[in-house]
C-alpha cells in the first residue's frame, strides 16, 4: 500500500473571515511581525476596516459601540490605540490628597465605566434613604476625535445629560458656560491626575500657559511651549531694562495672578482601588457597602489581603480626615475559617446578636466563621474607651451562603452586614443623582 502524506493547509488557504478571526487574537506588535512573513498578507494586516475593526471589536465590542466613536470618522487603528491606553481607567478610584475643589462636599469614590462612545467617570456616594442603595452622578467624560486626539471635559455640577456624540459638544460652544476641558494624566498604572486643560481651543479666555501677556498686548503670537517660553523671557528682560520696567513687570505678574484666579478646576489626584471583587481564594476581598453602621448611615469599606496572608478592612473615606486611610476597622492575621457544624458557644454568639438594618431579601444562612480583632482599640491609643482586653477587641465575621458577610465584636450585641457594591463591572442598587 502506497504511503500517503497528510496535507496540512497553510494560513493563506483559510477564507478571509477565518483569517481575520485568528488575527483578532493578536496584539499590534504580533500583527506587525506577522505582516513581515508574506507579501500577500501585508494588505490584510494593513486593512483598517477589516483587521483593525476585528481587533477593536473582539476586545471592546461587548462593552462599547466601536463603530460610533468619533461619529465613525476615526480609523479603527487610532481607536485601538486610544482604547488600549485608557482601558486602565475602568474601575473604582479614590480621591487622594487635599484638593481645593470643595473637597469636603465631594464623595471620595469615583467609578469609571464604558459608555456607548466615551468613557465616563461618576461620583459614587451612599444614598440618604437609609438603605443599601448608592447615588451615581456622572461628572467626567473622555472620548476621542477623528484625528485620534483625546477629548475630555468635566461637569463640576454633574448636570450634563449623556449623549452619544460627546465630541460635538465642544463644537457647540458648551465649554464656556458649563463644562471644563480637562486632561487625564497617568502616573503609573494606579495613579491619575485630572487637571484643567488651559490650552484647549474651546476653553474661554485662552491665555498662554506660561503666563505671558495676551498676544494683542505683546505683539507676539502664542505658539508652541518653547516659543512661548522664549517670548516670556524676551518680555521679562525688555520690561526690566526699559524705563518704568519694574512697573511693567509688576503689572505682568498681577495679570498672571488674575489668570490663575480664573481657573475653574484645581488638579485632583486619584488612586485606583485594585482587587475590588471577591475570588474563591479571597472570599472577603473587595469593595463593600457596609450598612447600616453605628450612626445608621451607609458606608463604603475596602477589605484587602496582605502579602503575609492577613486581612484588613478600612473605611473608604476622605484622606483628609483623621484615621480614614490607615486605621483598619477590623483585622486578622489568621485567615482560617471555622467550618460547620459550629460549637454551641459560636452558635450562641451569632444568635444573640441583631442585624443592623439587614436587607430582607438576602439569605442569612451562615456558611463559615472567622475570628477578627478591632484595630481601632489596639492602634489608636488616644481613642476614648480604648482597651487591650481581648474580650473587648475580639470579634467575628459570619460569611453567608450568598457570598456576603457580616461582622461584629463580642463587646457589642449587633452585626453589621455587608453587600456587594458592584457585580461584573456594574454598580448595584443605583439611585438617581440628586
Amino acid at each position: 500500500m502506497a504511503n500517503s502524506e497528510t496535507l496540512v493547509p497553510s494560513f493563506s488557504d483559510f477564507p478571509e473571515d477565518v483569517q481575520l478571526c485568528i488575527l483578532s487574537f493578536l496584539t499590534p506588535a504580533d500583527v506587525a511581525a506577522f505582516a513581515c512573513t508574506s507579501k500577500r498578507l501585508v494588505s490584510l494586516c494593513r486593512s483598517d476596516h477589516k483587521l483593525w475593526f476585528s481587533l477593536c471589536n473582539r476586545r471592546w465590542g461587548s462593552k462599547t459601540q466601536i463603530k460610533k466613536w468619533a461619529s465613525g470618522k476615526i480609523t479603527f487603528k487610532r481607536l485601538y490605540k486610544f482604547l488600549s491606553e485608557h482601558e486602565g481607567l475602568i474601575g473604582f478610584w479614590r480621591r487622594s490628597g487635599h484638593g481645593r475643589n470643595d473637597a469636603s462636599s465631594l464623595p471620595p469614590l469615583v467609578f469609571f465605566e464604558w459608555g456607548p462612545t466615551f468613557i465616563t467617570g461618576s461620583r459614587v456616594s451612599p444614598s440618604r434613604d437609609g438603605d443599601y442603595s448608592v447615588t451615581k452622578a456622572p461628572f467626567l467624560f473622555l472620548s476621542v476625535n477623528s484625528s485620534g486626539e483625546r477629548v475630555g471635559f468635566l461637569d463640576p455640577e454633574c448636570r450634563l445629560e449623556l449623549s452619544d456624540d460627546l465630541v460635538g459638544i465642544g463644537e457647540l460652544g458648551l465649554w464656556e458656560n458649563e463644562l471644563v476641558p480637562i486632561n487625564v494624566s497617568f502616573m503609573g498604572h494606579c495613579h491619575v491626575v485630572i487637571e484643567e486643560n488651559r490650552s484647549c481651543s474651546n476653553s474661554p479666555q485662552r491665555v498662554s500657559s506660561y503666563g505671558n501677556l495676551r498676544g494683542e498686548e505683546n505683539g507676539v503670537e502664542s505658539g508652541s511651549p518653547p516659543d512661548r517660553l522664549m517670548s516670556e523671557m524676551y518680555q521679562y528682560f525688555a520690561n526690566r531694562t526699559s524705563p518704568c520696567g519694574d512697573r511693567a513687570w509688576r503689572r505682568q505678574r498681577r495679570r498672571e495672578k488674575e489668570r490663575q484666579g480664573r481657573r475653574k478646576w484645581e488638579p485632583e489626584h486619584f488612586v485606583k482601588i485594585v482587587n475590588c471583587s471577591p475570588t474563591p481564594s479571597r472570599p472577603l476581598q473587595g469593595l463593600w457597602k457596609v450598612g447600616i453602621c453605628y450612626n445608621m448611615n451607609l458606608d463604603f469599606f475596602l477589605v484587602t489581603y496582605d502579602i503575609i496572608g492577613g486581612i484588613a478592612c478600612r473605611r473608604v473615606g476622605d484622606s483628609s480626615k483623621p484615621f480614614s486611610g490607615y486605621a483598619p476597622v477590623f483585622w486578622t492575621s489568621n485567615t482560617t475559617f471555622v467550618e460547620p457544624p459550629f460549637s454551641p458557644e459560636e452558635q450562641y454568639i451569632y444568635d444573640s446578636r441583631i442585624h443592623l438594618h439587614p436587607p430582607t431579601s438576602d439569605n442569612k444562612v451562615v456558611s463559615r466563621i472567622l475570628c477578627i480583632n478591632s484595630s481601632y482599640d489596639l492602634v489608636i491609643a488616644d481613642l476614648p474607651g480604648s482597651t487591650v482586653n481581648p474580650r473587648q477587641v475580639e470579634g467575628r465575621i459570619w460569611q453567608y451562603e450568598n457570598g456576603t458577610f457580616g461582622f461584629g465584636f463580642l463587646r457589642d450585641n449587633y452585626i453589621i452586614d455587608l453587600k456587594h457594591i458592584a457585580k461584573d463591572g456594574n454598580l448595584l442598587d443605583i439611585n438617581a443623582a440628586l
